[in-house]
């Protein structure tokens, strides 16, 4: 008696999963192109930003209310999709206007000093103070 084999091939899953993450990258990458942006330093981080962004950045020292504009001078990077001005360190003149959104504090963090064999235990709590800013205009 013979008996007919039939195979049936199946895709790799691995390279379908990675077909899509190409794609979403490529999306990523076009979203990020359209539009000014630029790179601004404090705090000892930088941040990427677009007007009308909303960033959380350290505490600056200050008394600060609601609606409070404040500039960011140390500017690091400015692209406006035709051109891209990159400094050495900080692009002399710029600035990125922001207004002040509130203040907090961040998630607390629990920091625990043990030494085994000999009873010693400590544990810290910290909070990390921050401010947010909406930012305005890109110049």
């Amino acid at each position: 008696m013979a008996t007919a084999k039939t195979t049936v091939k199946k895709a790799p899953a691995k390279k379908v999963a990675k077909k899509a993450v190409a794609k979403k990258t490529v999306k990523k990458v076009a979203k990020a192109k359209a539009g000014t942006f630029a790179v601004i330093a404090t705090g000892g981080k930088q941040y990427l930003v677009r007007t009308g962004d909303i960033i959380q950045v350290e505490k600056l020292d200050g008394e600060f209310k609601a609606g409070d504009t404040i500039s960011f001078d140390q500017v690091l990077l400015i692209d406006d999709g035709a051109t891209t001005v990159i400094g050495t360190p900080a692009i002399a003149g710029k600035k990125v206007s922001a207004s002040f959104v509130e203040a907090g504090r961040g998630q607390k963090i629990d920091v625990i000093q043990y030494k085994q064999k000999s009873r010693y235990y400590k544990k810290k709590g910290h909070r990390q103070p921050f401010m947010k800013f909406k930012i305005g205009d890109i110049a």
